[in-house]
């Protein structure tokens, strides 16, 4: 599969639940033209076929190579970066949930859907819009992981798709700076992830980042309960240069740890 064919389909089922994004997108392009994708992110468990060691071949296969490991200690997580020859393509940020680091019963919650039927091994890019690939979640079992590990919880009701795409601020024409990003978001009315700050990172450690909330959506779960769940966000990327003059190509482990409580009910602040 092409890597623009696989960004489009996965833009298009990440637009359906994340209205946000459009507005967002439509609003930046009408003052700044084209506008180039910095990364997307993808999330997972470690678990079976679905860890990142069977996933990485699919990104292997349309030309993305990993380049940085990062550990997220309090999350339970675990993640690599990845990036295509081409420049113009977003890099790939995939991280996997180690579901045996959490508690017993967070345990049995998420193997009971895991191995209630055999899963599919990966054998194509399309795999990651596959969505939910187990039964439907009930609403006690979401809301018991919530308080533990709302990722387990959002993976278990969204399933694979892209969590988030990136605006990149470097190629932006008439919006160059990440508080002019931040001001047009707010502007309209959205709102934003202010955990560790509206804005993580800085010049020092060659990145700076901001993302929205994620939008919500009603949810029935399995045991006919229905409740607002969170869906997908957006983010805005600004690198600075190395020493070299290129731009860090990087994550920086501490603001990604902050980012991925966008999609959190509730946030550590």
């Amino acid at each position: 599969m092409e890597p623009r064919e696989f960004f489009q389909r996965l833009w298009e089922q990440y637009t359906a639940v994340t209205p946000q994004a459009l507005r967002i997108h439509d609003a930046v392009a009408s003052l700044n033209g084209a506008i180039q994708n910095d990364h997307v992110a993808f999330r997972t468990f470690r678990h079976g076929p679905l860890d990142i060691a069977h996933l990485e071949p699919l990104l292997q296969g349309m030309g993305y190579q990993a380049f940085d490991r990062y550990h997220f200690t309090q999350k339970k997580l675990e993640a690599f970066a990845y990036r295509h020859v081409d420049p113009v393509l977003p890099k790939i940020f995939l991280s996997e949930l180690l579901i045996d680091q959490l508690s017993e019963q967070a345990q049995a919650i998420i193997l009971r859907y895991l191995t209630a039927s055999p899963l599919p091994v990966p054998q194509d890019p399309a795999f990651f819009w596959s969505g939910i690939l187990w039964p439907a979640v009930t609403s006690k079992d979401y809301f018991t992981l919530l308080q533990e590990s709302e990722y387990a919880a959002w993976l278990l009701v969204m399933g694979y798709r892209a969590n988030h795409f990136t605006i990149s601020v470097n190629h932006l024409a008439r919006t160059p700076s990440l508080d002019a990003v931040i001001d047009m978001v707010q502007e309209m009315g959205l709102h934003l992830n202010e955990s560790g700050g509206l804005i993580k990172g800085s010049a020092a450690v060659g990145l700076q980042q901001a993302s929205t909330l994620a939008d919500e959506i009603q949810h029935t779960f399995a045991d006919g309960v229905t409740a607002a769940v969170k869906t997908c966000y957006y983010e805005f990327a600004l690198r600075y240069p190395l020493n070299n003059g290129e731009l860090y190509q990087g994550f920086v482990e501490q603001s990604a740890d902050r980012i991925f409580e966008s999609t959190f009910h509730q946030r550590t602040g």
